[in-house]
């Protein structure tokens, strides 16, 4: 299993011989409803989009993970896989092959890997968006995804998990309003999921973020203060913090059947 972090919440997934993009935003800059002064993100340098798709992945329908400028560059005729609110958003832009995952639906991509939605971030007052949990069918590994650190108890049914990728730095606005849920989600999750490892996402990597929204945005934590986290909790999961762009190889090893 191979991954690539490519900056915020879009990771490049290498699974089941399978290549799948997952929440890009690589072109462009981010913002929500073309409001620049309110938040935008930018690069110096554009990403590169990858080459030889298999799938893409859309956890939700929001810009910074169904980005717009990204996904009108890439080719229509990919399969996408998508929470309903997101899979919307690539049907008006003219994808070919969408499927419109609700929560505990499964896909089956190229009968190399399966993808099972579930309960993820809550957007607005009522739509909950998707979490996914990827599992290599040769192989049984398998691999947890949730954006925003907001999980459900109902992932437990899989555990054990191989890998976790999800937040473990708090983002909040003043009065401890949480945008993203990071150290006492991501701990509680390693706890359900007894994780090989976790890879942080939701970090700018070589992204730079300006506008009035990020004068009142508070982040807590570290990756240091994680690992202690799991010390104290007996814990042997292995954190691992990419950096943009950089290709890691995962070296997991088979988990022994239940018998």
């Amino acid at each position: 299993m191979y991954l690539t972090w490519l900056d915020s919440n879009s990771w490049l997934l290498e699974i089941g011989n399978q290549r799948i993009l997952l929440d890009p935003w690589l072109v462009g800059s981010l913002t929500f409803g073309n409001l620049d002064w309110f938040f935008r993100g930018y690069r110096t340098q554009e990403r590169p989009i990858p080459e030889n798709i298999d799938l893409i992945l859309l956890s939700q329908g929001l810009e910074d993970h169904a980005h717009p400028p990204t996904l009108k560059q890439l080719d229509h005729q990919i399969k996408a896989v998508a929470s309903p609110n997101a899979a919307k958003l690539l049907q008006g832009l003219g994808f070919t092959s969408v499927t419109s995952l609700a929560h505990r639906e499964t896909f089956k991509l190229n009968e190399q890997v399966e993808i099972t939605a579930l309960p993820g971030s809550t957007v607005g007052y009522n739509l909950v968006e998707n979490g996914y949990l990827l599992k290599e069918v040769t192989s049984g590994l398998t691999l947890y995804y949730e954006p925003h650190g907001s999980h459900s108890a109902e992932v437990k049914q899989f555990a054990p998990v191989d890998v976790v990728i999800t937040p473990i730095v708090d983002v909040t606005l003043p009065l401890s309003v949480p945008i993203i849920r990071g150290r006492k989600s991501a701990l509680e999750v390693a706890q359900w999921l007894q994780p090989q490892v976790m890879l942080p996402t939701a970090a700018g990597g070589d992204v730079i973020f300006e506008g009035l929204l990020t004068k009142f945005l508070k982040a807590e934590g570290s990756v240091e203060e994680f690992n202690s986290l799991l010390n104290q909790h007996n814990l042997t999961t292995q954190v691992m913090e990419p950096k943009p762009g950089d290709r890691l190889e995962l070296q997991l090893k088979k988990r022994a059947l239940a018998i």
